[in-house]
Order: C-alpha cells, then structure tokens, then sequence
C-alpha cells in the first residue's frame, strides 16, 4: 500500500517512514502543505495519507478542507500536536476520517492505518481471500491452498494491490508508484520481474498481461479471457 506523509520534521517523519516500510508500506514523504495538495490534485495514486496540521506554505486543515473540495475520496489520518477537543471536531468535519495525537504509539498508528484501508476497500478485517490465497495485512502472511507462502516485502505490497482491485487493470508505471518510493530507483524490467515471482510462487494464470496496458488480477467470477502470459 503506498502511503503520502505529509509532516515538515524530518526526524519523525523518517522514524515514521522506517517503521511503515517495515510492514510493507511504500511512503513517500512531503514537508510542506501546497508541495502536498498539488501532488493529490495531480493523480498520484496513494490509497492513505498522513497529514500534519502544523504545515508550512499551506496548513494542514486547508489542505484537507480544498483536497474535499476537490472531492477527492484519499482516506487521510490526521496526525497532529493540537489535542483540544475542539481541534479534532473541526478536523473530523473537514473531512479527515481519524485522528492521532502526538506524541504517540507506533503500533497505534499502523493499527489505525490498516483500519482505514479497510474500510477504504469494504473489508471488515484485515484479511483478503481471493482465488484461494489469503493475504493477511496484520500478521503480514500469506497462504495459497492453506499453505504458506513466502514472498519478498515488494511482492507482498504488489500482491496486497491486486488482491485488494480484483478485475482493475494496472498499467506498468502506476505499479511501479505502488512498490517504489521516489527516492527508489527502478529497473526497466522490475514490474515484470515481480509479476514472474508472484505467479511462480502462487500459480501461473495469477495475474494476466493486458498487452500493451498493464496486468489484472480476475475477479473471481471472470474467465481469463484476452491475451495471456
């Protein structure tokens, strides 16, 4: 899952930004808050993002309040010093979906960002099942047919993708954003590599090439239909 963070201390936001890429997370960091609307308002795919309020160019509350303007669905946790209760009222009405006070727990804070996504995908627990393979976001596990099955920190983050938009076609750059940071430099033929890897390590009608576009993961109900590899 690919997480924006947006916080303007360098020292919290790498100790945040370490301990997410721990538990498969890809985070991209922002310091300021028009760096960061201006980047939601261009596309970029993120599925959750952490949000200062204490910002500089642009606060964290007017952020969030133009990002919903927009109409823009990205679930955002806010994190953020000002514990009144008045702060979080006026945060939860801006649109924020969760609210976490500084100074705080680690744990908390990955348990509340796999509540969001969740509730962002309609799932009611932390595990996915699909095409008989179990992906467990808490627990970081995954099974095929009950069986374990051992996959690298990118192949579990781009199977997580795929199992979590069954039947969504991804092109190649757009996975790519997904299991690599900015700062990450990526090879020509990674996407491919790791698709190779998923489909060795589950099975090989996994994942379908959309030639020229990308590749998708069929809904359960689908036929494999159209041109495979």
């Amino acid at each position: 899952m690919r997480v924006l963070l947006v916080e303007d201390d360098p020292s919290l936001a790498s100790g945040i930004r370490l301990a997410l890429k721990s538990e498969h997370y890809t985070v991209d960091v922002l310091g300021d808050g028009r760096s960061a609307l201006a980047t939601l308002n261009d596309g970029e795919p993120f599925d959750v993002v952490i949000l200062d309020l204490g910002l500089p160019k642009l606060d964290g509350m007017s952020l969030l309040k133009q990002l919903r303007g927009r109409d823009n669905p990205v679930p955002v946790l806010v994190l953020t010093a000002r514990d009144g209760i008045e702060d979080r009222i006026n945060g939860l009405d801006a649109g924020a979906d969760d609210y976490l006070i500084k100074p705080f727990e680690v744990a908390e804070l990955k348990a509340r960002l796999r509540a969001l996504l969740r509730r962002s995908h309609g799932q009611v627990n932390s595990a996915i099942e699909v095409h008989g393979i179990r992906l467990d976001a808490a627990e970081h596990q995954v099974s095929y047919q009950g069986e374990p099955v051992n996959l690298s920190r990118r192949e579990f983050t781009l199977l997580q993708e795929f199992l979590s938009h069954p039947g969504r076609v991804f092109t190649r750059d757009t996975l790519a954003s997904v299991i690599y940071g900015w700062d990450e430099d990526v090879e020509s033929n990674a996407i491919e590599v790791h698709v190779h890897h998923l489909r060795r390590k589950l099975f090989p009608g996994l994942i379908r090439t959309v030639r020229g576009i990308g590749y998708v993961l069929d809904k359960p109900s689908d036929s494999a239909s159209g041109s495979t590899s």
